[in-house]
């Protein structure tokens, strides 16, 4: 029986270079922000619901909903921000279900699912064990500034409308600790595979 393992973390915490550890030993990672993008996809129901709900001026000339400009308006509005996720959620739950369903049949031995809110949203019914990715909240400022191009206020309004990562150790049943190099990370990862029996 496959052990499923939901993976998160806070934003710009390197959960995503342990996502590609993953992927790099032939592990099937189901990926959250990926299967969003395709749910909101023209044609998809969810697609539908956001342009009714937020009009047509978050669509790019080509229809596609443009995502930056949708993201500064639910960073901003607590409301439209649940609004959204009223919308979207349930459909990433549904193709992210299928996805897993599809990886048991396979007989496989881990399936991660990568999922950034996975605590806020609480989808932890979806798997069976919990690992969070963090990093000190300097490390993620530094990080959203660099990668995102982002002001220093801006980096802490988007690391402040998460759930605080103190909460978050709280709940997972593994750490790893991202402020190091890649080599450390690596070494945490294979640690935690094993004592779960996974080589």
């Amino acid at each position: 029986m496959a052990l499923v393992v939901g993976l998160t973390g806070g934003i710009a915490s390197g959960k995503s270079t342990v996502s590609n550890m993953f992927k790099e030993m032939e592990i099937t990672v189901i990926d959250a922000d990926v299967e969003s993008r395709l749910a909101v996809q023209q044609g998809e129901p969810a697609y539908k619901q956001i342009i009714s709900q937020f009009g047509q001026e978050i669509l790019l000339p080509n229809g596609e909903i443009d995502r930056q400009k949708l993201g500064s308006i639910i960073f901003h509005d607590e409301h439209k921000r649940q609004l959204l996720n009223q919308i979207v959620h349930p459909e990433v739950r549904r193709r992210m279900n299928e996805k897993k369903e599809a990886a048991l049949k396979k007989d496989e031995r881990i399936v991660i699912l990568d999922i950034p809110l996975l605590f806020e949203s609480s989808l932890t019914n979806m798997v069976e064990k919990t690992l969070l990715v963090y990093a000190d909240r300097s490390v993620q400022i530094t990080r959203l500034m660099e990668r995102n191009n982002l002001s220093e206020n801006e980096a802490e309004a988007r690391i402040q409308s998460q759930m605080p990562i103190s909460d978050k150790i709280t709940l997972a049943d593994e750490i790893i600790n991202n402020n190091g190099s890649l080599t450390e990370t690596k070494r945490q990862l294979d640690e935690i595979l094993a004592r779960w029996g996974i080589r």
